[in-house]
């Protein structure tokens, strides 16, 4: 089959027209066509729950797990969740920090999609999978089977629906504010953007008729969507180790990851403090650069804390025998008793 042509459409010029809608111009034309023709649509979002923090407009508060340091995400069943261990509470309606009504959640989600879809296409059947939908047994092979059989004209979803399936009846698969993980804390945030966005591209024309793919983007200049665009992988990878050449990052340097955590902050504050001071010392004819130590992110989960200590070499050998030497500092000194320890070299 023939490569989906890529319309790329960036937001913020739809915001400047007047378009407030989670959909652009071009991808609801797109959707109104496929519908007419009887043909399969797929959204793809990397996002879950029905908006995203929630957040107060009057002070700034933001509402975050008690046991996580990871803000929780507003749920349309009216509850508050943490998507890392689970916690829940019931959705607030004003500020618990100033008394505020101007409180909500931003950031639009699976649930929040689905609800536009279905007003705006009254009569198209609508299908969501996403980590709230498929927590029954066999719900996950339910809806991509239902899906299969034309049963629903849309598929909304996460990045479960855009890696491995074959639709021959998607003819236009839609990613919206796929680029988001551009913004991630990690030096792959574009290697990752780049394959979820080939991933869900790829989604589209898999049979006889053409496909089409629209990727909504505030970063419409960026190689990892320009060459995600035109399934480029080698413009991608040629600009992918410049950058990792420029920066010094892996494969261009070796990386070696040490992480120190406790349920107590004090223990794994100072667990790492003397970690650090003892490599400078042991290894200062080896030529190491040193980042941190520094919060994990996130930092606290299941009340446990969490340091991390970035070491870079060029030499993986090196790397190797540091990390070998700070297993048996851990393993041996009582400082670290209460303390977990994990290593790991790219």
């Amino acid at each position: 089959a023939a490569l989906p042509s890529v319309w790329i459409a960036d937001m913020r010029e739809e915001l400047q027209m007047g378009n407030r809608s989670i959909l652009s111009g071009k991808l609801r034309e797109e959707i109104e066509k496929r519908l007419e023709k009887k043909e399969q649509v797929v959204l793809f979002l990397n996002r879950r729950g029905y908006a995203g923090f929630v957040s107060c407009r009057a002070c700034g508060h933001v509402m975050k797990c008690p046991h996580c340091d990871v803000s929780l995400t507003a749920h349309n069943n009216g509850k508050l969740v943490c998507h890392y261990c689970g916690y829940e509470t019931p959705q607030v309606h004003a500020c618990p920090s100033c008394g505020s009504p101007y409180i909500g959640g931003f950031r639009a989600g699976t649930q929040q999609i689905e609800q536009n879809v279905k007003k705006l296409f009254p009569k198209a059947r609508v299908l969501r999978m996403d980590g709230d939908t498929t927590k029954t047994k066999n719900s996950y092979e339910e809806i991509l089977s239902s899906f299969a059989a034309g049963k629903a004209d849309i598929l909304i979803g996460t990045q479960m629906i855009v890696k491995g399936h074959d639709f021959p009846n998607v003819t236009l698969v839609g990613a919206l504010a796929a680029d988001l993980s551009l913004n991630a804390v990690d030096y792959r945030a574009g290697e990752r953007t780049f394959q979820l966005l080939t991933q869900a591209v790829g989604r589209a024309g898999r049979g006889e008729k053409p496909g089409m793919a629209v990727i909504q983007t505030y970063h419409p200049e960026h190689y990892s969507i320009q060459t995600a665009a035109e399934q480029d992988y080698g413009q991608f990878y040629r600009q992918e180790l410049l950058y990792r050449k420029m920066m010094g990052y892996p494969p261009a340097v070796g990386l070696l990851s040490i992480q120190l955590s406790s349920r107590k902050e004090e223990a794994a504050a100072a667990a790492m403090e003397d970690m650090h001071q003892w490599i400078q010392r042991t290894f200062c004819l080896e030529g190491l650069s040193i980042i941190g130590p520094v919060n994990g992110s996130p930092y606290k989960v299941n009340d446990i804390y969490r340091k991390i200590l970035y070491i870079k070499n060029e030499s993986y050998d090196i790397l190797l025998k540091v990390r070998k030497s700070a297993q048996k500092r851990e393993a041996e000194d009582e400082r670290y008793k209460n303390v977990s320890f994990q290593a790991a070299v790219q």
